[in-house]
């Protein structure tokens, strides 16, 4: 599995926006919005909620991953 490099805190912090509004169903409403994004033709846009899709099954995963320090 690949790691999601955080450039900023705004994934994170619409990680848990999207825990916070739509519980379980996170993930699926971070695909739906990178699909708009998409449509649209906005690639920044779409990269960024591809992000927050990883960003939620790694916060939902309740053992370590990668290497521990």
């Amino acid at each position: 599995m690949h790691l999601p490099i955080l450039v900023n805190r705004r994934s994170y912090d619409d990680a848990t926006a999207l825990i916070e509004a739509f519980g379980e169903h996170a993930g699926v409403e971070a695909a739906l919005r990178a699909d708009r994004s998409r449509d649209v033709g906005n690639h920044v846009r779409f990269c960024h909620w591809r992000q927050v899709e990883r960003m939620l099954f790694l916060l939902q995963v309740e053992h370590s991953v990668g290497t521990v320090h």
